[in-house]
């Protein structure tokens, strides 16, 4: 038991080292540097080499309790400092998902649904533009002619860049988990918020893992965009405090994006794929395909035998979202 405890302290200290301290430690080694060379001398490594030697051979440091002192001190303000980056992370991944942006303060929420307008009207033209390229493919395929896809495929790039469903929110990230709900709700008619709370208990311990795993990433990627900002402060003394700032934001940027975009398609994937297994734990039993017509049943149909290429054309088109629907208007 005694070893078991030992290694279970050591784990727990590595762990609590790796996450807490060690960014935390950075960012006061970055505190320190910008507040001993400023802007005239930002990278006088001999000037900072000195400074250090001489905090390092000050009376309060020359004996074993100082430096006791002052690792604690050290390890406690990266400690503390680690905490205050996940707080703002929090934040910052509200802020970038705005499930609740309609519950945001006043100014906030003028300003994100003034952002939201924006994007729906520049959604709104681009998806104008990709359902008149389709709808003109889809003609020239009538006519025995298949036409080039580039404009098409190169009108939908863009309207996916702003949002992949109608945007009701002022974010990219924000649609982009939106659009799994919508998706769901328009081909099946299921609430996907209902819904995913009794899913989850069922699906398999793998698939739980992954969508674990791509949640994980989305929460790391918000706490990297606040380490920018709390970067960002430093830059007042010393300018290369701004180079990181800017790396550190368009590196969470597009961090936060994948795991959006790979966290939506594993909800919809496994809503998909488990819905039936769900109906059949709650009794419901179904025995026809997951449609609009028949009002949302939950399943799909499974037969026994190989997968045919006739079958899995329709696995295929049954799995695909559809479109969405022309802009009114």
């Amino acid at each position: 038991m005694g070893g078991f405890l030992s290694e279970l302290g050591k784990k727990l200290a590595e762990r609590w080292l790796s996450l807490l301290v060690l960014p935390g430690a950075l960012y006061l080694a970055i505190a320190v540097t910008a507040h001993t060379l400023g802007h005239t001398r930002p990278f006088d490594l001999p000037l900072l080499t000195r400074q250090i030697t001489t905090w390092a051979n000050h009376p309060a440091t020359s004996n074993t309790d100082g430096y006791v002192v002052l690792l604690a001190a050290t390890l406690a303000g990266a400690a503390a400092t680690r905490l205050v980056a996940q707080a703002l992370g929090s934040l910052t991944e509200r802020l970038c998902l705005a499930a609740d942006w309609h519950t945001w303060p006043p100014p906030l929420r003028r300003l994100a649904a003034r952002q939201t307008a924006r994007r729906h009207d520049r959604w709104t033209r681009a998806a104008r533009t990709w359902h008149h390229h389709r709808e003109q493919d889809a003609q020239a395929l009538a006519h025995g002619r298949r036409a080039d896809p580039a404009a098409r495929r190169a009108a939908e790039r863009t309207m996916t860049c702003i949002a992949p469903e109608e945007p009701t929110r002022p974010t990219w990230s924000g649609d982009r988990l939106n659009a799994a709900a919508v998706r769901l709700e328009r081909d099946h008619h299921l609430d996907l918020a209902t819904l995913w709370p009794h899913l989850w208990l069922i699906l398999p311990e793998e698939t739980r893992v992954q969508i674990t795993t791509v949640r994980q990433n989305l929460t790391r990627a918000a706490t990297l965009t606040a380490w920018a900002l709390l970067y960002l402060p430093l830059a007042a003394w010393w300018w290369p405090a701004a180079l990181i700032t800017a790396t550190l934001t368009l590196t969470g940027r597009a961090r936060t994006r994948t795991a959006t975009d790979t966290y939506a398609l594993l909800l919809e994937a496994a809503t998909r794929l488990h819905i039936r297994d769900l109906a059949d734990r709650l009794g419901l039993n179904p025995t026809s395909p997951t449609t609009p017509e028949t009002g949302g049943a939950l399943g799909l149909n499974s037969t026994g035998g190989p997968l045919t290429s006739e079958a899995g054309d329709i696995l295929t088109r049954h799995l695909t979202p559809t479109p969405p629907p022309p802009p009114a208007g």
